[in-house]
């Protein structure tokens, strides 16, 4: 099998994630003999990142959807499908997921929600192998890293607007005493519902609320995650409301469950702490093992364009 593998990007950030993409040409049906077995394969790094963007072909395998990470650890599948909790959770591995069985190059999957899935497997490289799932014609190409070497840090920070998706609510617990007085200041919850990074927001200015599910939300609008130049630890939030003029913050992490939102025309600092921490199991049919209460549940978006699957192609 012939493979042109281009890459952009720079040091490991080019070889890792969503903002760098790779392309990847199958022109030769006859793969080469694997030189070693399909599990000392899997076996060959502690994790494999789910490269979504190289994804090929038009069909969604759900549990691949939503993770950020697998790990193969003597037949039982990890995954990481939260950023709360990222890099530390199950010392980094995530939580189990399934189990797995491998025969030559096909890897049978039992997923605890998702049931049974079987791919077909390629190896592309040292460090990247690709599951070609024959029920959906749809390839998703993995690369392997050890846990010291991945960069936990760019995933996270990389895919921050689904970080926020991970609680049911944002509670404010403190406002800096020196910003002018504004409109936000009587906002006191915020919601982040899923679907990509421009998506629906909801707030509240209920006060003191037990439970994130009697929360009366009274304005709704789209929500948008942005960049900072030369400062990957420090974002834009932009709150879209649907009858009042925008919101910007600069958004910054505190930790795994409070955020920090500075509102630069006003001058104030708030911060939000997560209420509701929303683990995510997804099933295909698009429950959960905490679901939001409303809203699509969530899941990685591709943000290349969806194309043919050359591996099926070759298969006929």
């Amino acid at each position: 099998m012939k493979i042109i593998k281009l890459l952009s990007g720079f040091a490991l950030v080019a070889t890792l994630l969503t903002s760098c993409y790779s392309e990847v040409i199958i022109d030769d049906p006859i793969d080469p003999a694997p030189s070693i077995s399909l599990n000392q394969l899997l076996n060959s790094h502690e994790l494999w990142y789910v490269d979504l963007n190289q994804t090929a072909g038009y069909g969604e395998t759900p549990f691949l959807q939503i993770a950020f990470t697998l790990s193969f650890r003597s037949g039982t599948l990890y995954a990481n499908n939260n950023l709360v909790g990222f890099g530390s959770q199950g010392n980094g591995f995530g939580i189990p997921v399934g189990n797995y069985n491998t025969s030559n190059m096909i890897l049978d999957i039992y997923h605890d929600i998702d049931g049974y899935q079987s791919f077909d497997v390629y190896q592309i490289n040292n460090n990247t192998i690709e599951l070609y799932n024959p029920f959906n014609d749809t390839s998703y190409f993995l690369k392997g890293y050890q846990r010291s070497n991945f960069d936990y840090d760019f995933v996270f920070y990389d895919n921050i607007h689904y970080f926020l998706q991970e609680y049911e609510a944002w509670e404010k617990t403190y406002t800096s005493q020196m910003g002018a007085i504004n409109e936000f200041d009587n906002e006191n919850y915020l919601q982040f519902l899923a679907g990509g990074n421009d998506s629906e927001f909801r707030s509240s200015q209920d006060e003191n609320v037990y439970d994130p599910n009697n929360i009366y939300w009274d304005y709704t609008g789209v929500y948008g995650v942005g960049d900072v130049t030369n400062n990957m630890y420090l974002k834009t939030l932009t709150l879209d409301y649907d009858y009042f003029d925008n919101e910007f913050f600069e958004l910054n992490v505190i930790n795994d469950e409070t955020i920090e939102l500075f509102h630069p025309n006003s001058g104030t600092t708030y911060e939000f702490k997560g209420r509701g921490y929303i683990q995510f199991m997804r099933t295909s049919g698009g429950a959960s093992k905490t679901s939001k209460s409303s809203g699509e549940l969530k899941k990685r978006k591709q943000k290349t364009e969806k194309t043919d699957n050359p591996r099926d192609n070759n298969r006929n």
